[in-house]
């Protein structure tokens, strides 16, 4: 078998990654009479006082929503929310798997944010925190934002925030492998949606340097006609010189490229084009905006990809499970931008800037000092 053959066959026998398992014994009365009538009452009379009792008396402390309406799904697109749910399944496995926490996909049969928007906030009191998956830009900024207002758990979505954290944390390792200093850097992103402009934000955060947003149609500038009210936001505080043009006209001189965009749309004459030993991570799945060797061999000093065949994979993988364990932890209401900052500088952390390389800036999924070190930085940031 090939892989798609194998992944279709292990789909069909699992007909599905989840099951529940019930942690209370329902053998006899007696079991039965305490974990539903009438001694289910009685938990349910002290949250009714307190509402924060919910966190003590049942789950919501450790299960998260795994929420996607199927707009964006991996590199599919818009495939819509049933053909979404093997997807979703699989990150609630992951949040399982690398931080014991329990996720429940939920699939919405809408594109209309406001409808998405009451529906998470409408069931978001069973759960401890939201992530939402897959949402196409720029709709994911609204709904986003609304629920951040809104409800009093955190939420978070990972397209955006999960890479840029761990594309952030690669180019910390990066830095230091090709004797950069963040400050004065020219960073290009190849891609201005949801991913790109959350990446660019972080970046703009950690205090790398300029960073120029690069569109289907061109440069993301002040004032320019493709630009999205999102895009024309980000124009206000990235593209300083307001360079007009393509992205080969961008990357000329750029020590950074970071790709979230489409397959192939980066040559080796744009990596030629570069500074000296660029940092080159292009995350285009399954085919990335420039093979790693093509890169190499046009003089990236560093290459990442979305892909775990190759070095240096920019998995949300690395990130999210973490990030959540921390937040659930110390009972947050939303994860903040210091929280996130905090998240990235963790993951970098884990290698020993002895045993960095070309070749090793971001640590594997199953290091176990992944989620371990995300949590302590996120709650350290919470108890601030």
């Amino acid at each position: 078998m090939n892989m798609k053959e194998l992944a279709l066959a292990k789909h069909a026998e699992w007909k599905g990654k989840l099951s529940i398992q019930t942690k209370a014994p329902i053998t006899n009365r007696e079991e039965l009479s305490i974990a539903y009538t009438p001694g289910v009452a009685e938990p349910c009379l002290e949250i009714e006082k307190d509402e924060s009792l919910a966190y003590t008396y049942t789950g919501k402390g450790n299960t998260v929503a795994v929420i996607t309406d199927g707009t964006a799904v991996l590199g599919l697109g818009d495939i819509g929310p049933s053909a979404g749910m093997p997807v979703m399944e699989g990150k609630c496995a992951l949040f399982k798997a690398f931080a014991d926490i329990d996720a429940v996909p939920i699939c919405i049969d809408s594109k209309d944010p406001q409808t998405i928007i009451d529906t998470v906030y409408n069931i978001s009191k069973s759960f401890g925190g939201i992530n939402l998956e897959d949402i196409s830009a720029p709709r994911c900024f609204e709904i986003e934002r609304a629920l951040i207002e809104k409800c009093d758990i955190p939420v978070f979505h990972d397209d955006q925030h999960g890479t840029a954290i761990i594309t952030s944390a690669g180019l910390i390792n990066a830095c230091k492998v090709t004797g950069r200093q963040p400050g004065n850097l020219k960073i290009v992103i190849s891609g201005a949606g949801s991913a790109g402009i959350a990446i660019a934000k972080m970046i703009l955060r950690l205090g790398f340097g300029d960073v120029i947003l690069c569109g289907s149609k061109g440069t993301i500038y002040k004032g320019a006609p493709y630009n999205n009210p999102e895009q024309e936001k980000m124009a206000e505080v990235t593209n300083k010189e307001g360079l007009k043009g393509s992205l080969a006209d961008a990357l000329a001189g750029a020590d950074i490229l970071i790709g979230v965009s489409r397959p192939g749309v980066v040559s080796q004459d744009m990596i030629r084009s570069m500074a000296k030993d660029p940092i080159v991570f292009v995350m285009s799945n399954p085919v990335p905006e420039i093979m790693p060797d093509l890169a190499k061999e046009a003089g990236a000093a560093v290459v990442g990809t979305g892909r775990s065949d190759f070095p240096n994979q920019v998995n949300n993988v690395i990130a999210f499970p973490g990030i959540f364990r921390g937040a659930l932890d110390a009972r947050a209401k939303k994860i903040t931008e210091e929280m996130k900052e905090a998240a990235a500088r963790a993951i970098a952390s884990v290698i020993p800037d002895e045993e960095l390389s070309a070749d090793y800036v971001l640590p594997d999924p199953f290091n176990p000092l992944i989620v371990e070190r995300i949590r302590a930085a996120v709650m350290a940031e919470a108890g601030k």
